[in-house]
């Protein structure tokens, strides 16, 4: 058959199928050879028509192009167009003046713009690896980009998965796909058809790129490369997924598209009240561009720049990292946080927390692989000397290992399996080692585990002179263990009949509780032995007792989730893990109030339509089994409801959610480069504490933000009334605009930036989420906006007719109308800052922290006017005049006024 028709083949086939077909069947879909594998021709006719193993992405916008998605905003337009239009007047430094403000607009866009997207090189880099195949009869070594359909793989301990791959035969076969499915502790796999609606992550006999070999070997053959593997599928997935805008920039985008209208028809009128009133053509376009100046808030992206900037300096100090600017306005209207299980909600460290030997019941206290903690009984410390059935129970989980805890960068750490981790730490709270016993006797063999018969067992010789038969030690699932149990010690190591009912009743109770039960016993056989196989284990084993282990949450992300839940942010956990885990995760974190929580599972949810996957997402808080699309479409149904997700992943199969939601939060410490890439934030210590510390001062930079807007706004209002009366008044323009620009891109952002650094109120955490739909001018900012207005108004308007008609001229009386505008601004802003309350906190009590960075600003402002007005090269650039101090004392005084209703509406209508 030639490489078209296999396409062809391959086509036809049904998504996802290879796990339910058999190994013949498979073999002969992809024509290929169990024993020879493919031969070097027809490797090369497959690489023809099917490329390589690596995976195509989409190519970034380039730098220019991002440079000039800074122009492609509505009130740039108006900009260019004010540009254009000073330009054929032939007024070259005003036009010079408004055309660098735009180009200052777009380099900073440009800066703000987050670096290139890289999760898709990162998704290549996570696949490319080398791989041991047959070829020709032959082992041979290629990188992972030279693997076909059909190729034969061979997979060892260590090795990363090169592509995915129907197994054909494997020895106590162990793959952790953590970072593909979620499943918080390695899968043993097998070669046996899987059911045709097997969940991925319960797939036995198949393996997927980039997951990781812990134990034993196999052989398999490819079945999908390149984009067509699940890790290629989630990267289309991400491509898909071009992030959505923060609700800030959804609604400064909505607030723009308004004004450009406002602004438009109010040049218009401007334009036809000059030329209705006699003007020239050029007095009437002056006096449009003059009035759509005034009316822009050129300063606005530059602050909301800062003031992110500055939320990402502080962030950075409860650990987190932000990738993206708008991710932290993002983090302060999270409404959802969805939340894997596996380390951010958990100690990602699995613990024994229950015993059962000796017909008694112990609780182990303690978490994670620290050897401090106790084993309990009844809440009471016990003497272990003397429960020789707790004593061997614990010796058998120390000597049917293979597994060691080392520390590595400051943390503690398993080499091999987490659940042997949990054993070895267990024994050690009981001042048992691995060393110590070793020194009393000596392995002679070993079982591997294999899923086939669901134990492992070692084989010990004693090195003391007590008896002269060898032990066998024998760990597993309770089901195979029991079966082969005759006996049983009681708790003073006597044998006892195997009371095999009770104990079943034991293994449900701890299962019921989300533990994963292992069942230990042991057996003396013949010196003679030298080695064990599974004959010598088939009866007459003495049980010693059971061990429930689990990833317990940790004490932080408890007390972190219930802050969540009093300001009104909900937390969800959607996790790789079983149903029954997720369960007992959910209650201990009180996710839950239920005993026994509502868990939608990946196989319920793939048979959901949208509708109904949108109403189960409103009535459990619990997902389990669930798969990458599946994350996926969690969070566009939330998103559908209004809701403001936050999305918390580590894992490849994490990266198109994390993309999705409105703030993707990737680990830093068992996170993928994948999901890193992906993410907008990423949390440098795993640990959901963090999150709610990053909402608290999410909360604080939008809170500071909206005193920004309600700071810049009433200036640009103010301007824009000054210049609508004094046309209306047929007055000359009361303040140019040249000026008008000094105004907004040098005094307002000098001051407006400062609010940047306002320090948290005390109850920022005791309100709720903001709703997503409140629009950004909300009745109170309006009202605001018009009466700050309407006095800036007052005073710039006011001076400026007194000046021009007393002195008759023009240049000196706009000079101190702008002089009293910005000392206008400046005194509006004392009265919403925590600058001069910090001040009267202070002198009642030493140890309050003075805001001092608005004095800082008013400090520099009042430098730049002293340049604006008294400097002679200057002057001729925005049409300024020197003046006297008694000039510049009237300038400044006029307005004072605006403290009074600046302090009425912060009283009545604040800003926060």
């Amino acid at each position: 058959m030639t490489p078209s028709s296999i396409e062809s083949n391959i086509e036809n086939l049904p998504k996802q199928q290879w796990y339910q077909k058999s190994i013949t069947d498979t073999v002969k879909d992809l024509k290929t050879d169990l024993e020879t594998g493919l031969s070097k021709a027809e490797v090369v006719k497959r690489q023809e028509h099917y490329g390589f193993n690596e995976l195509k992405g989409k190519v970034g916008k380039s730098a220019l192009l991002r440079f000039l998605d800074g122009f492609n905003q509505p009130l740039i337009y108006i900009l260019l167009i004010a540009g254009i239009v000073t330009l054929l007047l032939k007024e070259w430094i005003d036009a010079g003046v408004i055309l660098g403000v735009m180009v200052i607009n777009a380099v900073i866009g440009f800066i703000q713009e987050s670096k290139a997207e890289n999760a898709m090189a990162a998704l290549s880099k996570s696949v490319t690896t080398e791989a041991t195949i047959i070829r020709d009869g032959k082992k041979v070594q290629i990188n992972s980009r030279e693997l076909v359909l059909g190729d034969l793989v061979l997979l060892t301990s260590g090795d990363k998965v090169p592509a995915d791959l129907r197994l054909v035969a494997v020895r106590d076969l162990q793959v952790s796909e953590s970072a593909l499915t979620g499943e918080s502790v390695p899968v043993q796999k097998t070669i046996e058809p899987q059911d045709d609606d097997t969940v991925l992550a319960d797939r036995r006999n198949m393996v997927y790129g980039s997951s990781l070999v812990t134990f034993g070997t196999a052989k398999g053959i490819v079945v999908a490369i390149a984009n067509q593997t699940e890790i290629g599928r989630i990267s289309q997935l991400i491509e898909q997924n071009t992030g959505l805008e923060t609700p800030l920039t959804r609604k400064i985008e909505q607030f723009s598209k308004s004004l450009l209208y406002v602004i438009l028809g109010l040049a218009a009128f401007m334009f036809a009240v000059v030329m209705g009133k006699g003007g020239t053509w050029t007095e009437g376009f002056k006096s449009a561009v003059a009035l759509a100046v005034s009316a822009i808030p050129e300063g606005l992206p530059a602050v909301v720049t800062v003031t992110l900037a500055i939320g990402v300096e502080r962030m950075a100090k409860q650990h987190a990292i932000i990738r993206k600017l708008p991710a932290v306005e993002t983090l302060g209207s999270t409404t959802v946080i969805c939340s894997d299980k596996t380390g951010t909600l958990t100690e990602n460290q699995m613990t024994v927390q229950a015993i059962y030997a000796g017909g008694h019941s112990y609780t182990v206290s303690g978490v994670g692989y620290e050897s401090k903690g106790k084993i309990l009984q009844e809440d009471q410390p016990i003497e272990i000397a003397q429960l020789t059935a707790l004593q061997e129970c614990l010796k058998c989980g120390l000597l049917c290992n293979d597994s060691h805890i080392q520390t590595k960068d400051g943390q503690l750490n398993v080499v091999g399996d987490p659940t042997e981790g949990a054993l070895i730490v267990v024994a050690e709270k009981a001042g048992l080692t691995i060393q110590d016993l070793e020194q009393e006797q000596r392995r002679l063999d070993t079982i591997p585990f294999e899923s086939k018969f669901q134990y492992m067992a070692t084989l010990y010789q004693p090195l003391t002179q007590e008896t002269d038969r060898h032990r066998i030690y024998v760990k597993g699932s309770a089901e195979s263990i029991l079966k082969r149990c005759d006996s049983q010690l009681d708790a003073k190591g006597e044998l006892i009949d195997l009371e095999h009912k009770h104990i079943e009743e034991i293994v449900a109770q701890n299962a019921s509780q989300g533990l994963r039960v292992l069942a230990f016993a042991k057996k003396e056989i013949s010196a003679q032995h030298q080695a064990i196989d599974h004959e010598d284990i088939q009866a007459g084993l003495v049980f010693l007792g059971l061990q429930g282990m689990i990833d317990p949450p940790r004490a932080e992300a408890i007390a972190a989730v219930r802050t969540c839940h009093s300001v009104g942010i909900q937390v969800k956990m959607i996790t790789g893990d079983h149903a029954l885990t997720a369960a007992a995760i959910a209650h201990q974190m009180e996710l839950s109030h239920d005993q026994h929580p509502l868990v939608f599972t990946g196989k319920q949810l793939a048979d959901m339509d949208d509708q109904a996957l949108a109403e189960a997402v409103e009535t459990s808080n619990v997902f389990a089994r669930v798969a990458s699309e599946q994350k996926l479409r969690l969070v566009k149904a939330l998103q559908s409801k209004g809701e403001i997700v936050a999305m918390t992943g580590d894992g490849v199969n994490d990266a198109p959610a994390l993309k999705q939601a409105d703030i993707g939060i990737a680990m830093g410490i068992t996170g993928t480069e994948v999901a890193k890439e992906a993410a907008d934030m990423i949390l440098t210590d795993d640990n959901f504490a963090s999150i709610e510390a990053a909402i608290e001062e999410g909360r604080n930079v939008y809170g500071n933000l909206l005193k920004t807007i309600g700071f810049i706004l009433p200036v640009n209002g103010g301007e824009a009334l000054t210049i609508l009366v004094g046309i209306l008044a047929a007055a000359s323009l009361p303040i140019l605009p040249v000026q008008i620009l000094w105004v907004n891109m040098v005094s307002s952002v000098a001051l407006s930036a400062t609010l940047a650094f306002e320090p948290k109120s005390t109850d920022i955490m005791q309100r709720s989420p903001r709703s997503p739909h409140e629009p950004l001018l909300t009745p109170k900012l309006l009202w605001r906006i018009l009466i700050i207005s309407t006095f800036n108004l007052i005073a710039a308007f006011g001076i400026f007719e007194w000046i021009s008609q007393s002195t008759g001229n023009l240049d000196l009386a706009r000079t101190m109308a702008v002089h009293t505008l910005v000392a206008a601004e400046t005194f509006y802003l004392l009265s919403i800052s925590q600058c001069i309350p910090s001040l009267f906190a202070y002198a009642k009590d030493h140890t309050h922290k003075i805001a001092y960075i608005p004095a800082i600003g008013v400090a520099c402002v009042f430098i730049f006017q002293v340049f604006f007005s008294q400097l002679p090269f200057v002057n001729p650039l925005f049409h300024t005049q020197p003046i006297s101090i008694i000039e510049a004392f009237v300038s400044i005084s006029a307005g004072i006024p605006v403290i009074l209703p600046a302090l009425f509406l912060k009283r009545f209508a604040p800003l926060t």
